[in-house]
């Protein structure tokens, strides 16, 4: 009789800290309830889709049992479940399969009740704004707690939201997210300033298989911002936590979900708590679609270099092999440190033994419709109607100017100088508003390329 081998040591490693996790897929409000979505989770395939009868979001296994087509290609049905595009077979929120067109009436109930007619089903919960997917086993979620913040269960708190499809492996972003160090080079003329680059004397407060903590007395800006605490909380969450005396308490939130090797999605978090209403109503003021086109600004700042950079570690052994490829003489690479020792001693790899894909150009790795706009509700409704009133406005500045003239020649109007010059005043105007429509479009599709610390 043929016996199964046991798991190895380093597949249970890889399956208690990455596949046993729970994961922020999506930000609650940019889902949209009247379709199925498409994510990948650590290589699977999924579809994010609302189910009406339970009022909850559920994730499949993004195929179709019947002959394995994408079910994200599908829609949201007139009796709330999820139809598959290829030949309708439908399904509710527990994966079962409830219609087969295609099958007469007694055919049909005998195939919906095998097992074989249904989905396969990922534990989904939602919280703090968030939806999480648990990517392994159902029966082993509820047994590992969500990755959440437990400061924003408190009341007072305006939260910033924005995310991100990134190019890089889930380690990398953390890597970056992590280093306090890089912020006033990297981001200078964004979020920060050459000038406030300082020594980061800080301190690891506690480590463990669970992630790390650590604490930087003095914090950013050299020490006009109060101390900040950071925490990492395996295999993808981190957040720093620093109180700026007399304006707010802030903390900065990365999700880093692992797509596939080198790729994964970046859900950022940046919650307030003002200790005046004023600051809160003007931060309140800004559209969404322009808050996150100013965080594209800032995650463009290093997003060229870090996808290079993966790729320099990984030709050097990858993350085992960091400490002889990088050098490290100051405390500032404390937190960059911690983490590769807990995927040394704890975590491994979330791809062990892959490789990454082939590097990609920098026009690929500025564009911002794939990665963001098309998913994100606020983005994807501006980008349309940004699209929509830049011809009219073009149209408009050109009828404007001879409608007035027409109108004056036929003596319906005054032809006083008056209308001569507010004519083409207000074609100029028109012409202005769709110059900056067009560059508002543009931002909300692609980067420059250019960061703004190399400008002059």
């Amino acid at each position: 009789m043929a016996t199964t081998a046991a798991p190895s040591p380093a597949d249970l490693r890889w399956q208690r800290h990455w596949q046993n996790q729970w994961y922020g897929v999506a930000i609650l409000k940019d889902l949209d309830p009247e379709r199925p979505l498409r994510f990948t989770l650590l290589e699977q395939d999924l579809v994010l889709w609302w189910d009406r009868s339970s009022e909850t979001w559920q994730a499949f296994a993004d195929q179709c049992p019947h002959r394995l087509v994408p079910l994200s290609e599908g829609r949201i049905n007139p009796q709330g479940e999820l139809e598959c595009p290829y030949h309708g077979w439908s399904f509710d929120g527990s994966g079962r399969c409830t219609a087969i067109p295609q099958a007469e009436p007694q055919a049909a109930t005998t195939a919906c009740s095998s097992l074989r007619a249904h989905c396969n089903r990922l534990a989904t919960r939602a919280a703090q704004g968030l939806l999480f997917v648990f990517a392994g086993d159902q029966g082993d979620a509820a047994g590992v707690p969500l990755p959440v913040i437990p400061a924003l269960d408190e009341p007072g708190w305006l939260v910033q939201d924005t995310f991100r499809d990134l190019p890089m492996d889930a380690l990398t972003l953390l890597e970056n997210v992590l280093d306090v160090s890089h912020v006033p080079f990297t981001h200078h003329k964004t979020v920060g300033r050459r000038e406030n680059a300082a020594p980061v004397l800080a301190d690891l407060t506690g480590f463990s298989p669970e992630g790390f903590t650590a604490s930087w007395p003095e914090g950013p800006r050299r020490g006009k911002l109060g101390s900040q605490s950071t925490t990492f909380q395996a295999p993808g969450l981190m957040w720093h936590d620093l109180t700026a005396k007399g304006f707010a308490r802030i903390l900065t939130v990365v999700y880093a979900t692992p797509i596939r090797p080198g790729e994964c999605r970046l859900i950022a978090r940046f919650p307030f708590q003002f200790q005046s209403p004023l600051p809160r109503l003007l931060v309140g003021l800004r559209p969404r679609w322009l808050q996150h086109m100013a965080n594209h600004t800032v995650l463009e700042d290093d997003q060229v270099f870090l996808h290079w950079q993966e790729h320099n570690l990984a030709e050097r052994g990858g993350s085992s092999g960091f400490v002889q490829a990088c050098f490290l003489p100051s405390r500032a690479d404390l937190y960059v440190k911690a983490l590769h020792d807990w995927v040394q001693q704890h975590g491994g790899d979330p791809f062990p033994g892959q490789h990454l894909p082939p590097r990609l150009p920098v026009a690929a790795l500025m564009d911002r419709y794939e990665a963001h706009t098309r998913h994100c509700r606020s983005c994807r409704q501006a980008h349309g109607r940004i699209r929509r009133w830049r011809p009219r406005l073009l149209a408009a500045a050109v009828v404007l100017p001879l409608l007035l003239l027409a109108l004056a020649t036929a003596g319906l109007v005054p032809a006083s100088p008056l209308l001569l010059l507010a004519a083409p005043v207000a074609a100029l105007l028109l012409l202005l508003l769709e110059r900056q429509l067009r560059r508002w479009q543009e931002g909300l599709e692609r980067g420059s390329g250019h960061p703004p610390r190399n400008q002059h």
